[in-house]
């Protein structure tokens, strides 16, 4: 019965935590609050106290969510992949698709969150920090794997190209939110694809286009 408690608590908390999410990509961290989310959720406020003492409590907490929703959506189906560059490239289309379908109203949780707290220095903005560093070491990590395979150019610097299929990722959602959707995720999926069929040397490892 303990366990079973738990297990539903632990539910709770996370579907919480999911609507908290999806209300920071519409109004940011800054404007999240315990008030604004019983609101939404049709729950006391006292109720979500018992989780979250403070609102940075609560903005720390779903930027963790975030993270897991992130890998679980994006970081884990593209790990399915064959290890080399067909992983990698399968991590930029989960990416994509993730973006594609609309699962936050906002776009992307951390695009909207890095660029409001870039120069706000406390815990929140070192969480987001954190998060970037994990996300960016994890597109290193699969480049180098990789080189290592042979199925990416020796000569390929893995922080420059992590760094770039990044910018891609990233330009797609910021230019989806203002100009056509769609032909901003094609733009990003296909310089990505031309990016790495020019630095592998068996392009027919990768879709054509």
């Amino acid at each position: 019965m303990t366990d079973g408690r738990l297990a539903r608590g632990e539910r709770t908390r996370n579907a919480v935590l999911d609507t908290a999410v999806t209300l920071a990509t519409e109004v940011g961290l800054g404007g999240l609050s315990l008030g604004q989310l019983a609101e939404t959720l049709g729950v006391s406020k006292s109720g979500l106290f018992a989780h979250w003492r403070s609102k940075e409590e609560l903005q720390l907490a779903t930027i963790d969510r975030a993270r897991e929703q992130w890998t679980e959506r994006v970081v884990a189906p593209a790990l399915r992949a064959p290890r080399g560059v067909r992983r990698l490239w399968a991590l930029h289309e989960a990416r994509l698709a993730f973006y594609r379908a609309a699962v936050l109203p906002g776009g992307c949780f951390f695009a909207k969150c890095q660029f409001e707290y870039n120069v706000q220095p406390g815990a929140v903005r070192d969480r987001l920090a954190e998060a970037l560093g994990e996300w960016m070491a994890l597109v290193e990590r699969l480049v180098t794997e990789s080189i290592a395979v042979g199925e990416l150019r020796s000569d390929v610097d893995p922080r420059q190209l992590a760094y770039e299929i990044e910018a891609f990722g990233m330009n797609a959602v910021v230019q989806s939110r203002l100009l056509a959707p769609e032909a901003s995720y094609v733009h990003a999926r296909r310089a990505a694809l031309e990016r790495l069929r020019s630095l592998c040397p068996d392009p027919t490892l990768l879709p054509e286009e």
